[in-house]
């Protein structure tokens, strides 16, 4: 079955991008999408029946190279399963909504032009490397499909290869995770340097030593643990855009809209997140690297926040919106709290495929406009997408009733990472994060008002035409709408709730526990992990996860004790994320309902704040002047005179200067008249015989 899951994508995109030809455009679009959801459902079936230890699924030999041994083998346990129904479930219905989206698509010349199938097949192998990464046993296979999401992102970015804004995004998006790509690698040198061994079980078994050994880099002595998981998440921060390698995101927009749902909101970007908590039983030991882990987090989420309350382009907004919540994550993983991480990772796939793929909805209806400036009044007009909107809305807010289970997903997941912040001692991430979920509240019900209420704006032509999308493309958006509502509530207590429903979903042992405090674990469970003086209960502090690295699918060291200090945590920290939710909805309603003048007028007020939030910081100018200025120096300094006068120089010189001399000697020495020659022979018989005698004829 996991192997189905795994090559059922691989065998779409060999259909779609080299057998259409044979059975058809249509027919290929029938065949990638129906591999995806099969995929999907065998994913759903995998996820609800796992159970016991990690299962090794070998499917060849891979690379033998010295004491390197790899397999190509499929890694399943419970943080596999997580990720196979977060990948194929929303490539699934990104195949089944790209039906709609792309029937007609003005980048291309209509009919003449074929484009579809290479678009299905784009995706499918998108979708085959995405799964390669998550179902990998060892860090070769991983970077393997690490690499192929990157080939795939670069495809699907610039899939408008007409369009040169499009290849320019592209190439950016490429050139800016190899360089966190370059940081993945120098850490799986490391590891293999220091356990002679990428395969994720040895590793794992001797991660507790590695906390206590040196590796040397950049001419100084490191603990291996800190450097090694550094390295690492350089890797994850180019790939889950955090803080100074996060500019490729927003200009990813570039491609069609169900590119950005599939890799920019669910999957892709989700690698980093993945990647980190994979290594989990590394990361215990490395608690310098884990608190950069944190900063990072904390503040790519509160950067991307302040960034996506004036954008203006409503797939920008949400491209900030999922770098913010991106950073949530880390911050969750930072902290030790892989579980809940993890949480937000499930839940985000739900209602962030959903935010883009309404977006999308919108941007078709609008005949493919993308300024919010240009929207408004359009509830009436698109009355399904307004729902599935409103519903996408609601989960990434985090509308819940406080204080209880009860919620949208993103109320119970992104609520678990506020209070995994602050039981794990980060003051730094767990105030940020609150400040930046009073700015998601503002900049999300922002896009609301902008797009559905109001007077209309813009082209009064668009807005008369303005239709509901078929029902090809409301179908998924109904779908991932069921998780944005449900996901939180259902799967709450295996991702975040007391130690032993978490440990029995990651097969994580659990370590001796008090007399009875099974059942008093569960009436804490049932009050939100706390006694009734809103602290952890005696009984439930004595339970912890055991078990040595590399046990379970996640790892938690014995001092960890992030869980239950989060569920003890004061009243006041459970309800900082809803107070937060209220003030940013309040202000998007005086902003944009009672007072819409209000925002103009501040713009213009604070002139120079806005143009700092609307240039993202200036981070692509800086990048500009520090990097790119300077590498286009560097290479036309070695076009102009390395290529043009050293290389080129010397060619020209040999062939027009140096041989023409030779020739012109040699044309000398052709006469004509027999005494030159014979005197040349003279010449020639006098030189060998002058030889002979000062060498006697020796050899």
């Amino acid at each position: 079955m996991e192997t189905i899951i795994l090559f059922a994508p691989l065998v779409g995109a060999l259909v779609g991008g080299f057998g259409w030809k044979i059975i058809g455009e249509a027919a290929a679009q029938w065949i990638t999408t129906g591999l995806l959801f099969l995929a999907a459902a065998l994913s759903w079936v995998v996820f609800l029946t796992l159970d016991g230890p990690t299962e090794h699924i070998q499917i060849l030999r891979f690379i033998e190279s010295g004491s390197l041994s790899t397999d190509w083998s499929i890694r399943m346990d419970r943080l596999t399963a997580i990720m196979l129904i977060v990948v194929t479930s929303v490539s699934a219905l990104v195949h089944l909504y790209s039906f709609g989206y792309m029937a007609h698509d003005d980048n291309f010349a209509g009919e003449h032009e074929n484009y579809r199938a290479r678009f299905f097949a784009y995706l499918s192998f998108f979708t085959f490397a995405m799964l390669m990464l998550v179902t990998s046993d060892n860090l070769i296979q991983m970077f393997f499909g690490w690499e192929g999401v990157g080939v795939a992102s670069y495809l699907l970015i610039g899939f408008y290869y007409k369009k040169p804004s499009a290849n320019a995004a592209a190439i950016k998006a490429f050139v800016v995770n190899r360089v966190g790509d370059f940081g993945f690698a120098l850490g799986i040198f490391a590891l293999f340097l220091m356990t002679d061994s990428i395969r994720f079980d040895d590793i794992f078994a001797v991660a507790p030593d590695l906390a206590e050994q040196t590796i040397s880099f950049l001419w100084t002595d490191w603990n291996a643990a800190n450097l090694i998981a550094f390295l690492l998440f350089v890797g994850a921060m180019g790939k889950s855009a955090q803080l100074f390698l996060h500019t490729w995101l927003p200009d990813a927009m570039e491609g069609p809209t169900p590119v950005s749902a599939l890799i920019h909101a669910a999957t892709m970007v989700t690698a980093g997140v993945f990647l980190v908590c994979r290594m989990s039983p590394v990361m215990e030991f490395a608690p310098e690297a884990m608190m950069f882990v944190t900063v990072i987090g904390a503040t790519t989420a509160f950067f991307a926040a302040t960034v996506g309350l004036v954008q203006t382009d409503i797939k920008r907004v949400i491209a900030y919106s999922t770098c913010s919540q991106l950073g949530y994550m880390f911050v969750a993983a930072g902290v030790g709290m892989y579980s809940a991480a993890m949480f937000h990772l499930f839940t985000h796939a739900f209602f962030k495929a959903m935010l883009f793929l309404g977006a999308g909805s919108v941007i078709h209806a609008m005949h493919h406009e993308q300024d919010m400036n240009n929207y408004g009044g359009l509830r009436k007009k698109i009355p399904y997408t307004f729902a599935a909107m409103m519903v996408g809305t609601l989960a990434i807010t985090g509308v819940g009733i406080p204080l209880t289970h009860f919620g949208f997903a993103g109320f119970l997941s992104k609520d678990a990472i506020i209070e995994s912040a602050w039981a794990g001692g980060s003051m730094y991430g767990f105030w940020l994060l609150v400040v930046a979920a009073a700015m998601t509240s503002f900049y999300s019900w922002r896009l609301i008002f902008l797009t559905f209420f109001g007077a209309p704006r813009g082209n009064k032509h668009t807005h008369e035409h303005a239709h509901e999308s078929p029902t090809v493309m409301l179908v998924p958006l109904g779908v991932l709408a069921l998780g944005a509502i449900f996901a939180g509530m259902i799967w709450y207590k295996p991702f975040f709730g007391d130690h032993k429903y978490v440990a029995e979903f990651y097969n994580i042992p659990l370590a001796e526990m008090a007399e009875g405090s099974d059942a008093q674990a569960d009436g804490a469970e049932d009050n939100h992990g706390t006694s009734e003086d809103g602290h952890g209960s005696d009984e439930a502090h004595h339970a912890a996860f055991g078990g040595a690295p590399g046990e379970g699918a996640l790892y938690f060291a014995p001092e960890n004790h992030v869980l239950e200090d989060a569920h003890g945590a004061p009243i006041w920290v459970k309800v900082s994320p809803f107070i937060a939710m209220l003030l940013g909805l309040v202000m998007a309603l005086w902003f944009y309902i009672w007072n819409p003048t209000l925002p103009g007028r501040l713009a213009a007020n604070q002139q120079p704040l806005y143009q700092f939030l609307l240039n993202k910081w200036y981070f692509d100018e800086i990048y500009n002047v520090v990097f790119v200025k300077p590498a286009k120096a560097i290479g036309r300094f070695l076009w102009k005179r390395g290529d043009g006068s050293v290389i080129d120089g010397a060619l020209n010189g040999i062939a027009m200067g140096i041989i023409p001399f030779f020739t012109r000697l040699a044309g000398k020495a052709q006469s004509g008249y027999i005494f030159t020659y014979a005197f040349a022979m003279v010449i020639g018989i006098a030189v060998l015989v002058t030889w002979m005698t000062m060498t006697g004829g020796a050899n």
